[in-house]
């Protein structure tokens, strides 16, 4: 159907205001990149702000001499992968028994684990209680708190309940097929797109989790790696990169700032590779499962 004159109106206009808000979102972002690239003096003049200028790379080359970040960026790495593979586990535990309708009593259960959503015991009872467990300064201490998402439950039982067929279900039954083998062999070769986004967002969740560290753990050599991106950025930590015996003063501040930049772009890069080749299971995964709950 053609569209009239203003439809065609709107449709310009939607279009740039949606540049302009892309614009808006992803220039800090590239100006990041760009500055992480260029020699410090440059982007402390002023002059970078469209295209990297006299390319350098002090900034990383500093940033992996650090063997303590390094560390970090490994224990980072532990955190989420472990972290990420008992989420989804715990999280296909809960939710595939309360998406069958046969499972008597799965209404109390579902209330029980949504109250839990809106009431916690709070911070101090938490820390207490990882303490007395003997989790203080072990990964466990990062991951088991956190290890199931009472919202990500509802959504993959929603996604189980709407999207898998029924029909083969009861067939795999009536074949003699055990609850475990309709789970392995049936409903989760069909999920692929929810667990894809089940992975993509307890993997950020991990990958951009310090606070827990900043309770838990006091041994920097289990720090993760956003405990020293928050020394380097917030409270201005890197007197280990930037060597002011040999440099002068206005070197050692410059070379401080590229260390900045390329802090940000480091830690975020993983996560910027791994989101384009989950996104396109985001409308198929997240809106079956979130509208039909």
């Amino acid at each position: 159907m053609p569209q009239s004159r203003s439809e065609r109106i709107a449709g310009v206009f939607i279009y740039i205001i949606l540049s302009f808000i892309t614009l808006l979102v992803l220039y800090p972002l590239f100006f990041v990149l760009i500055a992480s690239i260029s020699a410090p003096e440059t982007v402390m003049r002023g002059e970078v702000w469209l295209w990297p200028k006299e390319l350098s790379f002090v900034g990383y080359e500093r940033l992996f001499a650090n063997s303590e970040l390094m560390r970090g960026f490994l224990n980072t790495l532990l955190y989420t992968t472990t972290g990420t593979a008992l989420n989804v586990l715990m999280t296909i535990a809960a939710a595939y028994p309360l998406s069958r309708a046969d499972f008597n009593g799965r209404g109390i259960f579902t209330a029980i684990i949504v109250f839990t959503m809106f009431f916690s015991g709070g911070m101090i009872p938490n820390y207490l209680l990882v303490k007395e467990l003997g989790m203080l300064d072990t990964i466990w201490a990062i991951i088991i708190p956190s290890a199931v998402s009472v919202w990500n439950i509802i959504i993959m039982r929603t996604f189980f309940q709407s999207s898998i067929p029924k029909e083969m279900q009861e067939a795999a039954f009536i074949d003699g097929a055990s609850n475990m083998r309709v789970l392995l062999r049936i409903v989760l070769p069909l999920s692929g797109p929810i667990l894809a986004v089940m992975v993509l967002f307890y993997a950020v969740g991990h990958w951009n989790s310090y606070f827990s560290a900043l309770i838990y753990l006091s041994d920097r050599a289990n720090y993760p790696m956003q405990l020293f991106l928050r020394e380097i950025l917030v409270q201005g930590q890197m007197q280990e990169m930037v060597d002011i015996s040999d440099d002068s003063l206005a070197r050692s501040l410059m070379d401080a700032e590229a260390i900045k930049y390329a802090a940000v772009i480091v830690t975020n890069l993983p996560m910027l590779l791994l989101y384009p080749f989950l996104q396109k299971y985001f409308v198929k995964g997240v809106m079956i499962g979130a509208i039909k709950g």
